[in-house]
């Protein structure tokens, strides 16, 4: 079974950067896309950003050019390194996996951490 764990979020003030990490334990190989969600006050779950097994990186638009995201080379650790932090991208974000391609669609996710708060003031 993968389990995936989240830290790094913080508090910071707009146009700060922070980077979170997922730890991945359980068997994770290049069949799994990986990826970030996050979850403001109010507002439904969405996708941050996703990583497919074969490298290819996925960006929400409202996110593009300013957060990237990556791993480390035995799957054991996802990053997502989150630049010009605006108040709008204050949320839970979480870690997910799944078996095969990406998807945007959180039901689609089967594995997910617990969240971490990033709390960013104007």
């Amino acid at each position: 079974e993968v389990q995936v764990v989240e830290s790094g979020g913080d508090s910071v003030q707009a146009g700060g950067s922070l980077r979170l990490s997922c730890a991945v334990s359980g068997y994770t190989d290049s069949s799994y896309c990986m990826g970030w969600f996050r979850q403001a006050p109010g507002k439904e779950r969405e996708w941050v950003a996703l990583l497919g097994g074969g490298g290819t990186r996925y960006y929400a638009d409202s996110v593009k050019g300013r957060f990237i995201i990556s791993r480390d080379n035995t799957w054991s650790t996802l990053y997502l390194q989150m630049n010009s932090l605006k108040p709008e991208d204050t949320a839970v974000y979480y870690c997910t996996a799944r078996v095969g391609f990406c998807s945007t669609t959180p039901t689609a996710n089967k594995y997910w951490g617990q969240g971490t708060q990033v709390t960013v003031s104007s």
